[in-house]
């Protein structure tokens, strides 16, 4: 079984920056791909980028693209996602995911998931 926690959130102003970690312990995380998922306040969870398991591939969600970055590191067992140009409207919990998964469309169903953290964007 995965298991992923997440770290870094907090409260930051309109414009700032966060870093996102998630560790993953129980498999070997390199044959999974990883994504970052939100659920903003009222609204239905999204998914926000993802990477494939080698860190080659990547997806963006349209509204994050220039301003976020996924990577991760398989040798650490971890994962990232930088959050530059931070918006009031992208205040939400941001879930680290993750599927056994070898192939390129990173849309998709994500199997094991973390706690979440929670990012506050204040304008």
């Amino acid at each position: 079984q995965l298991q992923l926690v997440e770290s870094g959130g907090g409260s930051v102003q309109a414009g700032g920056s966060l870093r996102l970690s998630c560790a993953a312990s129980g498999r070997t995380f390199s044959g999974y791909a990883m994504a970052w998922f939100r659920r903003a306040p009222g609204k239905e969870r999204e998914l926000v980028a993802a990477i494939n398991w080698s860190g080659i591939i990547t997806y963006y969600h349209d509204s994050v693209k220039g301003r976020f970055t996924i990577s991760r590191d398989n040798t650490k067992n971890t994962g990232q996602l930088q959050m530059n140009s931070l918006k009031p409207e992208e205040t939400a919990i941001y879930y680290c995911a993750a599927v056994s998964y070898a192939g390129n469309n990173l849309v998709r169903t994500y199997d094991y998931w973390g706690q979440g953290t929670q990012v506050t964007v204040s304008s």
